[in-house]
C-alpha cells in the first residue's frame, strides 16, 4: 500500500524513533530533518515559528524569512490560503505536497497539520510541520515520518497548553495538593491575599455520573467566575474530581452558606451540574487552608449516601454522618472486623429466600418497637417476632443485649453501604 506521495506506508525505524522520543519541539525538528531528509520548521496555527532545524545553503528565501521574522511572509501566506493548504492542514491528517515554484523562489515542500487528539478536543488545530527539500530529494518514508512527528508535536504542545500556570500551581500548593511545607507568606504575597484573618474554604463534588473531564472543566470555569463576582480576592482551583474555593477574611458563616446554596442551585439550572458542597468556616489563617480542605473532603466523602438531603453542609452539621462513615470505612478495610454472624444471616436469606436481615434491620431502626417495624414491613407482628427468634438462633446474637445490638447495627450499615451501586457512592 502507498500513500498519496508514493511512499510505502510502513513503520520505518525513523517512525519508531519518533514514537519513543521524549523531547521538545526543537529536538523534534532536528530528528525529523535527519529522518526525512530536509529542513524543518514547526509553526503554530497562526504561522508563527515555534521551532526549526538547522539550515544550510539550500534554504530558500521563504525559509530564511520565516525564521528571521518568526513567521511566514504575508504574501506567501495569502497564496497558501488561496490554494486551500491551510484548510487541508486544519481538517485532515494527510501530508500535503507543495511543488517547487521557481518563479516564487520556493522549493519543494511537504507539510502536515498538528491536531489535538482526544474525545473532548478532537480536531483542534495546534499548528503545522513543514519540511523543505534541500540539495537531495526527501528520503523514502518522509511522509510517514511527518505523520509520526505530528502526533509527537501534538503531545508536546498539548502538555504546554494544559500545564497549569504559576498562579494555578501556587493556589494548589496553598490547598495542600502539591506537597507539604508551602511558604504561606510568599504564596500570599504572590497571590495578593492576606495571610491572617478568618477565611472560608468550600469544596464541591459532582454527584452521580457527572465526572467527565468536560464537566470538571465547566465546574472549574463557573466557580472561578461566580466566586470572583462574590469576592474579588477569592481563589478557585480544581484538584482531581473536586473543586475548591477560598474566600479570604470572610467571617459570616450564614452569608457564605447562603451564597453556596445559591451557587449550587444556579449551576444546576444553568449547566445541569448536580453538585454537593461542604464548607469549612472559620479557617483561622492561610496556613490552615490545606487542613480545611481535608475537612471538607471528609464531609464530601461521608455525605454522598445522604444526597440530596445534604447538598450543602459543614463538618459541624454532618459530624454524625462523617464519623460514622469513617468508622464504616475502617471496618470495611479490615476483614477481621467483619462479623461472621452477619454473613451467616445473609447466607441463610440467600439460600432460603427469607427476609431475616431486613426484619432485623427494621426492628433495630424502630428501636425494638415490633409493631412499628412490622407495619413498615407490611407483615403481622407475630411474623416479625418469629423472624427475630429465627435470626437469633442462626447468629447467636442477643437482640436484647445493647452491645450486641450496637455491633449488629454497625455491621448492617457497613453491609448496606458496600452493597450500594457504585454510582450512588459518588
Amino acid at each position: 500500500m502507498e500513500n498519496k506521495l508514493g511512499d510505502p506506508i510502513t513503520e520505518t525505524g525513523a517512525v519508531r524513533e519518533l514514537l519513543a522520543v521524549d523531547t521538545d519541539l526543537y529536538g523534534l525538528a532536528k530528528i525529523v530533518a535527519q529522518s526525512a531528509g530536509g529542513m524543518v520548521t514547526i509553526e503554530d496555527p497562526h504561522s508563527k515559528v515555534l521551532a526549526y532545524s538547522a539550515s544550510n545553503e539550500a534554504a530558500d528565501p521563504l525559509r530564511v524569512q520565516s525564521i528571521l521574522g518568526r513567521e511566514g511572509p504575508r504574501e506567501y501566506l495569502r497564496i497558501l490560503q488561496q490554494w486551500g493548504v491551510f484548510d487541508r492542514l486544519r481538517q485532515t491528517d494527510e501530508v500535503v505536497e507543495l511543488p517547487a515554484h521557481p518563479e516564487l523562489a520556493i522549493k519543494h515542500r511537504l507539510a502536515v497539520g498538528i491536531r489535538r487528539s482526544g474525545d473532548d478536543r478532537a480536531g483542534t488545530a495546534l499548528g503545522s510541520i513543514w519540511l523543505q527539500e534541500g540539495e537531495r530529494p526527501f528520503k523514502a518514508g518522509a511522509a510517514e515520518v511527518l505523520r509520526g512527528a505530528s502526533a509527537i508535536a501534538a503531545r508536546i504542545i498539548s502538555r504546554s497548553l494544559d500545564a497549569p500556570s504559576t498562579e494555578a500551581l501556587l493556589i494548589q500548593r496553598l490547598f495542600g495538593a502539591r506537597g507539604e511545607g508551602v511558604d504561606v507568606p510568599s504564596v500570599a504575597a504572590a497571590l495578593g491575599i492576606p495571610v491572617t484573618g478568618p477565611a472560608a474554604v468550600l469544596g464541591f463534588a459532582l454527584s452521580g455520573e457527572a465526572s467527565a473531564a468536560r464537566d470538571r472543566e465547566t465546574l472549574g470555569s463557573a466557580l472561578r467566575l461566580r466566586a470572583g463576582a462574590f469576592r474579588r480576592d477569592s481563589l478557585a482551583t480544581l484538584i482531581g474530581d473536586r473543586a475548591y474555593v477560598l474566600l479570604p477574611r470572610y467571617q459570616s458563616a450564614r452569608a457564605v452558606t447562603a451564597w453556596t446554596r445559591q451557587l449550587v442551585d444556579q449551576l444546576e439550572s444553568a449547566s445541569a451540574l448536580i453538585l454537593r458542597a461542604a464548607i469549612a468556616i472559620p479557617v483561622p489563617e492561610l496556613g490552615h487552608v490545606a487542613r480545611a480542605r481535608l475537612e471538607v473532603d471528609r464531609v464530601l466523602d461521608s455525605t454522598a449516601a445522604t444526597f440530596p438531603r445534604d447538598r450543602v453542609t459543614t463538618l459541624a452539621d454532618s459530624r454524625t454522618a462523617v464519623l460514622l462513615g469513617e468508622i464504616l470505612d475502617l471496618i470495611a478495610a479490615r476483614p477481621e472486623l467483619h462479623d461472621p454472624r452477619l454473613s451467616a444471616l445473609i447466607d441463610y436469606d440467600r439460600t432460603h429466600a427469607a427476609q431475616l436481615e431486613a426484619s432485623v434491620n427494621h426492628y433495630l431502626r424502630h428501636h425494638g418497637d415490633v409493631r412499628a417495624a412490622a407495619t413498615a414491613l407490611s407483615i403481622h407482628p407475630n411474623t416479625l417476632r418469629y423472624r427475630l427468634r429465627r435470626a437469633q438462633d442462626i447468629t447467636g446474637i442477643d437482640l436484647d443485649d445493647p452491645a450486641d445490638r450496637l455491633l449488629l447495627e454497625l455491621q448492617l450499615a457497613r453491609h448496606r453501604r458496600d452493597d450500594r451501586p457504585r454510582a450512588a457512592r459518588s
